[in-house]
C-alpha cells in the first residue's frame, strides 16, 4: 500500500504554506499579538483558497477533497500560528451560510471551552452562561462554558494536525538556532546535549505525524465533524484519541525543548518560541484532554 503523499497533496500543502507566508508572516504575527483582533480580510482569503470548503462536495460548491488533505492544510495553519476559530468554521461549511467562503466566522463550544466567541457571527453548540477566561495565549481569546465536554471527532483530529504543525516548526527553529548560535567558538549544535534535544524533538514530531496521518487516512467524517471518525456515537475512537495525545505531547514538549536550545533568548517576548508553547497548552485542553484521550485508549485495549 502506498502511504506517501501524492503530487496533488504536496502541491496543496505547498500552496497553503506560500499563502500563509505571504499573508501571515512574521510582521503580521507580531501585529496580531499586539492587537488580537480577527483579520476578516485574511479570513475571506482563506475561504477563497478553500480552507473551509475543502471537504465540502463539489456539487455544493466545495473543493471535494477528504480528511487527509484537510489535515495537511491544518498542519500548515498550526505551523504558522494562524489565529482564529479555524476548526469550527471548517466544520460549519455547508451548514452555516457563508462559512465555506470565510464570509461568516463560526465559533464552536466543545462543552468546556469556546474560542473567539466575541468575534464570531455564528456559534455551534450551547454557550449559555459562557464566561471570559484569561487565556495564556494572546492569540486565542477564550470563554469557559458550563457543562460536559462534547468532542467532535473531526475537530479532535484537525486540532491534532495543528499541534503537529507547531511541533514541526519548533523543531526547525531549534535546529536553525543551534546552527548559528556559537559558544566557545563553535555552533552549539555541535554539542552532544543540544544534538540530543533536537533529535528527540524530531522523533516526537515524526511519531505524531505517523499517528495523525494514519488516523486521517483510515477515517473519514462529514463536514460537520460528527461522521465516522469515531465510534459511531460522536465520540473519537482510540486511533483519533491517540493521534491527539501524541500531537499534544509533541507540541508542548518540543516547544519546551526549543526554549531550552535558545537559552535565555527563548524566554524573551521577541522570540516566537513562547507563542508556540502557549498555543500548544491551549490546544491540549480543547476538544479532548490528555486524561480523556488516555481513557478512550485504555477502554479500547
Amino acid at each position: 500500500m502506498e502511504f506517501r503523499l501524492t503530487d496533488d497533496q504536496l502541491a496543496l500543502r505547498s500552496g497553503f504554506r506560500q499563502l500563509l507566508a505571504g499573508r501571515f508572516g512574521q510582521e503580521a504575527l507580531r501585529a496580531a499579538v499586539e492587537r488580537p483582533v480577527l483579520d476578516r480580510a485574511l479570513w475571506q482569503q482563506l475561504g477563497d483558497a478553500g480552507l473551509f470548503s475543502l471537504r465540502l462536495p463539489e456539487a455544493d460548491g466545495g473543493v471535494g477533497l477528504g480528511l487527509p488533505e484537510a489535515v495537511l492544510v491544518f498542519e500548515e495553519a498550526g505551523r504558522s500560528l494562524l489565529p482564529g476559530p479555524l476548526v469550527a468554521t471548517h466544520l460549519a461549511a455547508g451548514t452555516v451560510p457563508g462559512a465555506d467562503t470565510g464570509r461568516t466566522v463560526v465559533a464552536a463550544s466543545d462543552g468546556a471551552l469556546v474560542e473567539w466567541l466575541a468575534e464570531a457571527d455564528e456559534v455551534l453548540g450551547e454557550v449559555a452562561g459562557a464566561r471570559p477566561l484569561r487565556s495564556v495565549d494572546p492569540l486565542t481569546p477564550l470563554h469557559r462554558v458550563p457543562g460536559a465536554r462534547t468532542p467532535r471527532p473531526a475537530a479532535v483530529l484537525l486540532t491534532a494536525a495543528q499541534q503537529l504543525g507547531s511541533a514541526a516548526r519548533t523543531t526547525e527553529l531549534a535546529v536553525q538556532y543551534a546552527q548559528r548560535r556559537e559558544q566557545f567558538g563553535r555552533p552549539i549544535g555541535t554539542f552532544q546535549a543540544v544534538k540530543h534535544l533536537c533529535a528527540q524533538m524530531l522523533v516526537r514530531t515524526e511519531v505524531a505525524r505517523a499517528a495523525v496521518y494514519a488516523a486521517a487516512v483510515t477515517s473519514e467524517a462529514g463536514p460537520d465533524g460528527a461522521g465516522p471518525v469515531g465510534n459511531g456515537a460522536g465520540v473519537p475512537d482510540a486511533e483519533v484519541a491517540g493521534a491527539k495525545l501524541l500531537a499534544d505531547d509533541a507540541a508542548v514538549r518540543n516547544a519546551r525543548d526549543c526554549l531550552q536550545v535558545h537559552g535565555g533568548m527563548g524566554f524573551t517576548w521577541e522570540a516566537d518560541v513562547h507563542l508556540h508553547l502557549k498555543r500548544a497548552w491551549v490546544r491540549a485542553g480543547q476538544w479532548i484532554t490528555e486524561a480523556e484521550a488516555a481513557e478512550l485508549i485504555a477502554a479500547a485495549l
